[in-house]
């Protein structure tokens, strides 16, 4: 519960339906960011002409209000949050559908200045649902091309675990800074650590885990549907990193060894079958090389 030590900067993030008292939010000065949910897939229809995917012509319009009014929302959440010290960072809702028009759609509707951050947010690896793994790279290259940086990924465990073990299918995706989604009070031996180091940020806690009678974290001035997320460092090591938007290092290729193996090697210390082996000068695999003292110390500080 890396929360809980009060030196790790909080943040917090939203989108359009969150209910926020800023004043009563911002007495809490653990907080040091705020990232705000931006474009939705593809742009809405200003003249809502030509074919709308099923949509009648009244539904487009409504739409487009909504979408007009979430753009204005975005933006004064923007200036509130800069005018009082916050780090500012936007997401992307990644569906399915043109990635580099969504890019596009994204860094229109974000604007982003070269200190904020911003954020692919990938829901699933089911491509009927949401943006195809294949297309979530193109939408990173493409915010790296017309910005300079890259993105942050945010996923949930499953995704980010099924992108570390087909890293050499996503060398984009795998090595994009990684934040964390997981409603849980610890990560030790389920974080896919032999991909990515550390998160960037967690997100730790959210409604699915925060109610009336318990919460992870209570940000005074919202209601308990707030994401909240710890970085494992503090506000000003964070604001060095913020936007910076550089890939992590690139890790080799995965060798998933099973679990039968590990037992049968004499393995009983719940070794991660996430994390990477390497392969000796010998030949062999070594299926604990990615548990050296060295991240394991680094794991525990995590936690």
């Amino acid at each position: 519960m890396p929360w809980k030590k009060p030196s790790n900067a909080i943040v917090i993030d939203a989108y359009e339906m969150n209910i926020i008292d800023w004043d009563a939010m911002l007495t809490d000065k653990r907080i040091a960011g705020f990232i705000s949910k931006a474009s939705d897939g593809l742009p809405e229809s200003f003249t809502c002409t030509g074919d709308h995917a099923g949509d009648t012509v009244n539904h487009c319009k409504t739409m487009w209000r909504k979408y007009a009014v979430s753009r204005e929302l975005y933006q004064t959440r923007r200036m509130l949050a800069r005018a009082n010290g916050l780090l500012w960072g936007a997401y992307h809702l990644a569906r399915p559908g043109n990635p580099i028009d969504q890019a596009n759609h994204f860094l229109d509707y974000a604007s982003p200045r070269d200190d904020e951050l911003m954020v692919l947010d990938l829901e699933g690896i089911d491509a009927e649902k949401f943006m195809s793994l294949e297309d979530a790279s193109i939408f990173a290259g493409h915010i790296k091309t017309r910005t300079g940086r890259y993105p942050t990924l945010y996923t949930n465990h499953t995704t980010a675990t099924y992108i570390a073990q087909h890293r050499s299918l996503y060398p984009i995706l795998s090595r994009l800074p990684l934040w964390y989604a997981r409603y849980k009070p610890g990560i030790r031996n389920v974080f896919p650590m032999g991909n990515w180091d550390s998160y960037a940020l967690w997100q730790f806690s959210a409604a699915a885990n925060c109610g009336k009678r318990r919460c992870p974290y209570r940000v005074t001035g919202t209601l308990d549907d707030i994401d909240v997320n710890v970085a494992a460092m503090s506000a000003a090591e964070l604001k060095k990193v913020w936007a910076k938007g550089e890939l992590v290092p690139a890790k080799p290729p995965v060798l998933l060894v099973s679990a039968t193996a590990i037992s049968s090697s004499g393995g009983g210390i719940g070794i991660d079958l996430m994390m990477t082996a390497s392969i000796t000068p010998t030949g062999k695999v070594n299926p604990y090389s990615a548990y050296s003292p060295r991240r394991k110390t680094f794991f525990e500080l995590l936690n």
